[in-house]
């Protein structure tokens, strides 16, 4: 590995947890992001020299004439002409997606690779959270800011095991080599990178022929995917109360949820979550079946960490919980309409008989157009929905896609459409009991102000 790495994209929740783990390796971080934020504020003070300059120029004068000393990262995010990709591709520089660097680390390392449409980084942290509490420890590289430890980079010098979160957009889990493969969804999205439902199960299926020949697949139980791994990799199936992994005597009370995880060669009784979600018995149960699979999870400290699991931010993360009277704001990355769907049903569980809000923010016009009718189902299941414009991220409009072609299908009874910038003014006016906002884009940055505006 080169003594210095350039990240194009620096500000990416992924390229993060490289930028410190090549910190940590005593490299040399700099990169670009179109625009500054609290992770790149906080890369900056950790080390990594971030510009936010696109132009070939702004490239830091000692990463330039020297491409046998420099590689550079780059997320697929960024288009092909973005002038300092053209000016390191055009000088002779090592210039590979954030992927590969991450294929080359579960090749030199015994890598547990969590993939899925959903449930991929509640999955990972909880995996990586629990490797972490065992003594054989962990690297870890995380899609979510993991709360236990305010980043989404686990180290550790001595442990054979990295955690990787393997996204299956632009197809960049297909540069993994898994030893443990886990798919928690395969519910189609990216469609405007894989066009159909039967190319996105593909990738996936592609993604199964990766797993190392000594290694292990761990599939939700029921998924469309047909997986083609190699002979002499282990299958196991999971669900909630069924397949090989599963939870059994599972309990609620007083906000707690309790159960016993059991696998054909394992129990552990009286697993409590952390963050006690309905969707999180499935997720621990992954994470466990994973570590399990090692053969060096101990068990009672597995016990131990799922308990004091607190999840990534932003994934059903409390902003407000009151008792008297109940209220409570919650915030989850949920973009995908089972994501929703999912979401709205655990603050029900959670909530029984509350006035349920739901203020959403759609994340690109290509998947607003893919998904319009199952976005407005799954948003029906709330009791109000406050619908705002649509967050483009990478995409340019697209004619006639708005956030108005989910709000006619809506069902719901009390449903508003907003731009982003009145959604505090229109939440302080309304009654809430339970407000939970959803999606990928920057709902998330209104939520100090919606706190301090309702209190």
């Amino acid at each position: 590995m080169k003594n210095k790495v350039y990240f194009a994209g620096a500000g990416g929740i992924g390229m993060a947890a490289l930028e410190r783990y090549f910190l940590s390796q005593g490299k040399r971080v700099a990169g670009y992001d179109r625009t500054p934020s609290a992770l790149t504020d906080a890369l900056q003070k950790e080390g990594v020299e971030i510009g936010f300059d696109d132009s070939a120029e702004a490239i830091p004068a000692d990463f330039k004439d020297c491409s046998e000393e420099v590689q550079v990262v780059y997320t697929p995010a960024l288009p092909a002409d973005h002038p300092q990709l053209i000016y390191f591709r055009d000088n002779g520089y090592e210039v590979v997606k954030r992927a590969k660097v991450l294929g080359d680390i579960t090749r030199s390392s015994k890598g547990l690779c969590f993939a899925g449409t959903h449930g991929k980084t509640t999955t990972s942290s909880m995996a990586a959270h629990i490797l972490h509490n065992c003594a054989v420890g962990c690297n870890a590289f995380l899609g979510g800011i993991l709360r236990n430890y305010d980043s989404n980079l686990l180290l550790s010098n001595t442990s054979p095991y990295a955690v990787i979160e393997a996204d299956e957009y632009d197809r960049s889990f297909h540069h993994l080599s898994p030893y443990i493969a886990v798919i928690t969804a395969t519910d189609p999205d990216h469609l405007d990178i894989y066009g159909t439902e039967e190319a996105y199960l593909e990738s996936f299926a592609i993604f199964t022929e990766l797993i190392r020949r000594e290694g292990k697949l761990v599939i939700h139980e029921g998924l469309k995917l047909k997986p083609r791994q190699r002979d002499g990799v282990e299958v196991y199936t999971y669900s909630k109360e069924s397949g090989d992994f599963h939870a059994e005597n599972i309990r609620h009370s007083d906000g707690e949820i309790v159960f016993d995880f059991v696998g054909p060669d394992v129990r552990i009784a009286d697993i409590s979550l952390g963050v006690p979600v309905e969707i999180n018995i499935e997720n621990a149960v992954a994470a466990l079946a994973a570590c399990h699979l090692t053969g060096d999870m101990d068990a009672e400290k597995a016990r131990e960490a799922v308990a004091s699991f607190m999840g990534p931010k932003r994934r059903f993360e409390f902003w407000l919980k009151e008792s008297d009277p109940v209220r409570a704001i919650i915030d989850d990355y949920a973009h995908h309409p089972d994501e929703i769907r999912a979401s709205i049903n655990s603050v029900k569980a959670l909530y029984p008989g509350r006035k349920v809000t739901v203020a959403f923010q759609p994340h690109l016009y290509s998947r607003t157009r893919d998904f319009a009718p199952e976005f407005a189902e799954a948003l029906s299941l709330a009791d109000e929905v406050i619908l705002l414009d649509i967050y483009p991220a990478r995409e340019e409009p697209i004619e006639g896609v708005t956030s108005k072609i989910i709000f006619d299908r809506l069902t719901v009874g009390d449903k508003e459409m907003i731009i982003k910038q009145d959604l505090i003014k229109t939440i302080k006016n309304r009654n809430f009991e339970i407000l939970l906002t959803v999606g990928a884009g920057d709902i998330c940055n209104y939520l100090p102000e919606i706190v301090r505006a309702v209190k």
